[in-house]
């Protein structure tokens, strides 16, 4: 898995630390840092709140191109 890039910079874009994104999307700041580095795969209802909170597409955030 790699790293998610496109999450980290979109939350960076709306000045949210990872526990503000956590807190928001109901899950722990851990989980919110696991995805970020790769290291979790979310499930698709935590990628749509991620989503929501961050004002993004899917394909934004979580569509890796080839």
């Amino acid at each position: 898995m790699a790293k998610n890039l496109k999450m980290k910079s979109a939350r960076a874009a709306h000045d949210f630390t990872q526990k503000d994104l956590a807190l928001k999307t109901g899950v722990s700041r851990q989980t919110i840092n696991l995805i970020e580095k790769g290291e979790y795969n979310p499930s698709l209802a935590l990628c749509i709140k991620i989503c929501k909170a961050l004002g993004c597409t899917l394909d934004e955030l979580f569509w890796e191109e080839e």
